[in-house]
């Protein structure tokens, strides 16, 4: 064999070695297995234009745990405010979530300039307006029943209207409208399109599917409306399913197991994160708090 025959075997066997490059570069994080008992799936639409975020947590899978945690301290104690705002990433980081969503509708205090638009800044005082519970302390309740996720303290999972927590509550999260009951969508007359983060639970409640909708981008994705949520909810196998704070507030974030860093993994509508009075966290681990 000459030596341009040996350059020509040289150059054949590189070839398939270089071409596995692009490939690699594509492993990105999150697959659709992120975690044990947690599938993922992004989902792109064009007509109408959508984006979707969807996790599936295998509620009974005894290392997955739901907690529902407030955002800053409620630092005094008593009056009217409950805690102070903090982006969903932080809360998430602090408490060690793998995956977390914003929470509960909540308020601030009024601008003092009826003009002015509402500060959603760190630290800013503020209180959720359905029922909170974290780690079995009841820190807010509603003045009307209110559709909510309640993890119990035997660990069973359910979606119930209360105003006042139950006593077995050892985490609750609230919503404003019921989107599925008894596996059917629920009426509601608005048709607006908005940011949207929705969590939902199978018929024999051993599975919440948490979705998280883009919305206020034209041409990307616009959102979606109270009955668009249902039939993707019930299209996801959910029997019962509530919409949570959306608009700005919607953000799913994930934590990276390689780096322990977290991800925004949807394109909230503020341009960044809001921060929020609670969030929904998801962690997968012994069971117990990490």
């Amino acid at each position: 064999m000459n030596a341009s025959m040996r350059g020509k075997q040289i150059i054949s066997v590189l070839i398939p070695v270089v071409s596995l490059w692009p490939w690699i570069a594509l492993a990105e994080f999150p697959g659709e297995r992120p975690y044990p008992g947690i599938t993922y799936v992004q989902e792109t639409r064009q007509d109408p234009p959508m984006r979707l975020f969807i996790a599936q947590v295998d509620l009974a899978d005894p290392k997955v745990r739901v907690d529902v945690a407030p955002g800053g301290p409620d630092t005094d104690g008593h009056g009217e405010w409950e805690t102070t705002l903090m982006v969903p990433s932080k809360v998430a980081s602090r408490e060690r979530f793998d995956l977390a969503v914003n929470g509960d509708f909540f308020s601030i205090p009024k601008p003092a300039s009826s003009a002015a638009q509402p500060s959603y800044r760190p630290e800013v005082w503020a209180n959720a307006i359905g029922p909170a519970v974290t780690d079995g302390k009841a820190w807010s309740v509603a003045e009307k029943k209110t559709p909510c996720l309640i993890v119990r303290k035997n660990g069973r999972v359910s979606i119930e209207m209360i105003d006042r927590p139950p006593s077995d509550a050892a985490e609750v999260v609230a919503g404003n409208v019921m989107l599925v009951e008894n596996g059917k969508p629920v009426r509601h007359e608005s048709k607006a399109r908005h940011p949207r983060t929705v969590v939902g639970l199978d018929k024999k409640k051993n599975r919440l599917t948490i979705l998280v909708v883009d919305g206020r981008r034209p041409g990307a994705s616009i959102g979606m409306s109270y009955e668009e949520l249902a039939k993707e909810m019930i299209r996801l196998g959910c029997h019962t399913a509530v919409n949570l704070d959306g608009g700005g507030s919607s953000v799913m974030v994930m934590r990276d197991p390689e780096t322990n860093e977290y991800k925004i993994l949807n394109k909230p509508s503020d341009g960044r994160e809001r921060p929020v009075a609670n969030v929904l966290g998801i962690t997968v681990g012994n069971g117990e708090k990490k």
